[in-house]
């Protein structure tokens, strides 16, 4: 299930709020100009598919996007437990950061922990399968899919180097919890 929690940034022990209905963690994420959407897809998919199959399971909502938000290209990025890579994928973006284009993913299957750092507060969005969420560039955040990564996601891009991330050297990531897929956090 979806999960929006708001921490202070001083204060990763203990949350603010939480919330687990979709309207209501899109419509708080709004005020902080971050979009949260659920998609269906027009055919079942699952992780394993090819990517071409999986991007027209959701064509509608991935032309609407791209038509709409400028996007020139998409792709799909699959991670499966037992990568060998997983360890060094997993921290390259464990820290602050930034993009300069909105880092826009969709769940097609798995999950994952979008933390953003936003006016004194941090909100943790805890990312499953159908949800889509859009962090605006500039925004800082860190993201966590777990020792044991599980996820299919399409991506969305405006340019070439806009997934590059903008480290900002603060250690605020590492004082609020981790993400381990099916543990409650």
């Amino acid at each position: 299930m979806s999960r929006l929690r708001i921490f202070a940034a001083h204060a990763p022990e203990a949350p603010l709020s939480t919330t687990s209905t979709h309207a209501d963690i899109a419509a708080t994420l709004k005020t902080i100009g971050v979009d949260f959407e659920r998609w269906e897809p027009s055919h079942p998919v699952q992780p394993g598919d090819a990517p071409e199959a999986i991007l027209a399971a959701y064509r509608s909502d991935i032309d609407r996007l791209m038509s709409t938000r400028g996007f020139k290209s998409v792709d799909v990025v699959s991670i499966a437990p037992d990568n060998p890579n997983r360890e060094a994928m997993r921290a390259k973006f464990l820290d602050e950061h930034a993009h300069k284009e909105d880092e826009v993913r969709f769940f097609v299957a798995g999950s994952g922990l979008f933390d953003l750092h936003v006016n004194g507060n941090v909100y943790e969005v805890l990312c499953e399968a159908g949800d889509l969420i859009s962090v605006p560039d500039g925004a800082t955040h860190w993201f966590d899919m777990g020792p044991t990564p599980s996820f299919v996601a399409i991506r969305f891009f405006t340019a070439p180097d806009g997934w590059v991330g903008y480290f900002t050297g603060s250690t605020i990531a590492q004082q609020f919890p981790r993400y381990e897929a099916g543990q409650a956090l």
